[in-house]
């Protein structure tokens, strides 16, 4: 049941004219309706997998979307989301399957 609304942005990266240092700045890319899940691993598939549950990850799955790819954010109520699976495509370009995770900076070059 598609029933929440997914914000999606892509980043755009450019150069600052006075210094040459890059800035990223997000922009809409799309704004769709989605089917959010979290994603509640057991003890084997967290260790197996490197989920890690302070991150809540989620399951989102939105109709298929050409142009989605992994290096977007989606923003869902006021969680900043990255993805870190996916997108996967369902059937015959039905929808597409992404896993994401409560957004990070940490390993962002400054």
């Amino acid at each position: 049941m598609l029933d929440t609304r997914v914000r999606i942005e892509r980043k755009t990266v450019t150069l600052d004219p006075a210094y040459g240092t890059q800035e990223a700045s997000w922009s809409l890319f799309a704004n769709v309706w989605g089917e959010v899940r979290d994603v509640l691993p057991s003890r084997a598939e967290r260790l197996a997998e490197t989920i890690t549950i302070a991150n809540r990850p989620a399951r989102v799955r939105v109709r298929y979307l050409p142009g989605l790819s992994a290096d977007m954010r989606l923003i869902i109520g006021g969680r900043i989301m990255q993805i870190i699976s996916g997108p996967a495509m369902l059937g015959r370009r039905e929808a597409m399957e992404l896993i994401v995770e409560d957004h990070s900076t940490e390993g962002d070059a400054p």
